[in-house]
């Protein structure tokens, strides 16, 4: 275990745990989790990401890294009228849906056959509304928030990887030296809180469906993307089935998904790691080991983040997902024929309009898919 591995899987994690955990804590509030259930909530799903990463890096002998779907965070943040419970079960449905598209080859046949247009449409309009929220962010609180915005533009030109955590820093240094924010008083000991969840028919259409779709969409396939161009042949199967369970097992207790990660899965990849790639695999243990201390250390995060200003909250998520909506809205208007289809999609999922139960995401994909049909005729006429 050369000492870059671990600074590797130190960085990697690090990035990924501060650049969103500010999300995962607003998409818990969304669904009425208490403090200890969210603490609950970070350690459980930090505990999916070390036992995915240094399984499936073991087994298959190559660096197979795992992240939280920091879109399916954004999904459930923006759901209304959800429980906890009723959250639980979409966790382990979506969670099993990801593992059935890696076990049983038609499925997963099926779920790449949404049009790729369509499925960022629907992303993009999961994430627009928190990207609004920056900018009112920054009238409420322009000197927490300007400051932030000012680090992560500047901090992306030569370490875009350090951006929004440079962000974050700052903005924590800013709350707390101007005394908006304070210390906790009391950091209580980790603990897994069970849920039992409730399967919701509404709640299963509305959020179980597409959670696990964004979850496939934006991070599984360019997890496996990420490996290819790194040298390696994915195991897709295996991961997509590992990950999904250990999602179901996580959503026990109020745990949104895992799914492979993409950009701090580079950091991770390079010969600078391990100059060796038969011998890189070993970072993924590495990984797991920083997260499962960053999961014994979910109260402590949970402690401070709740006592910051809600506009520093709302500013660092919307600055977080800056990057996510502008890769959405690309792959959404790629295609010129698929344009009308991607833009309905985005237009219904971020109206947030919710029917019999259902939430917008699953009537984005609806109208999106629809379109993309009556389009078909229209496309082959094209020239």
């Amino acid at each position: 275990m050369r000492p870059s591995l671990w600074s590797a899987a130190l960085v990697a994690a690090l990035v990924g745990f501060g650049s969103t955990v500010a999300l995962v804590l607003a998409a818990a509030a969304a669904v009425g989790a208490t403090p200890e259930q969210t603490a609950s909530w970070l350690l459980a799903v930090s505990l999916a990401k070390a036992i995915g990463s240094a399984a499936l890096s073991w087994w298959s002998r190559i660096p197979v890294v795992l992240a939280w779907s920091t879109p399916g965070a954004a999904l459930v943040a923006a759901t209304e009228g959800v429980t906890l419970p009723q959250a639980a079960g979409a966790f382990v449905v979506a969670g099993l849906l990801i593992a059935a598209a890696g076990i049983v080859r038609p499925l997963g046949r099926l779920v790449a056959r949404i049009p790729d247009p369509v499925a960022a449409g629907m992303l993009a309009g999961v994430l627009l509304p928190f990207v609004l929220r920056l900018a009112p962010a920054a009238s409420d609180a322009p000197l927490l928030v300007l400051p932030m915005v000012a680090a992560f533009a500047l901090v992306r030109l030569n370490r875009p990887a350090w951006a929004v955590l440079a962000a974050l820093a700052l903005g924590l240094a800013l709350a707390f030296a101007t005394g908006a924010a304070s210390p906790p008083a009391s950091v209580p000991a980790p603990a897994l809180v069970p849920v039992r969840p409730v399967f919701d028919p509404g709640t299963l259409a509305g959020l179980a469906l597409p959670l696990a779709l964004v979850t496939m969409a934006s991070q599984n396939l360019p997890g496996f993307a990420t490996l290819r161009a790194a040298g390696y042949a994915p195991p897709v199967g295996p991961a997509l089935a590992g990950s999904g369970l250990l999602s179901a097992g996580a959503g026990l207790f109020g745990a949104h998904p895992v799914s492979m990660a993409a950009i701090t899965a580079a950091i991770c990849l390079g010969p600078e790691v391990e100059p060796d790639p038969a011998r890189r695999w070993r970072v993924g243990l590495a990984y797991g080991a920083v997260w499962l201390a960053l999961g014994l250390l979910a109260p402590l995060a949970v402690a401070a983040i709740a006592g910051l200003p809600p506009a520093l909250v709302a500013g660092i998520v919307g600055i977080a997902l800056l990057g996510p909506l502008s890769g959405a809205l690309a792959g959404a208007m790629a295609d010129p024929a698929s344009r009308l289809p991607a833009v309905a999609t985005l237009a219904v999922t971020a109206s947030g309009v919710a029917a019999w139960g259902i939430g917008a995401a699953f009537w984005g994909l609806v109208a999106g898919l629809v379109l993309h049909a009556l389009d078909r005729p229209l496309r082959r006429a094209r020239p």
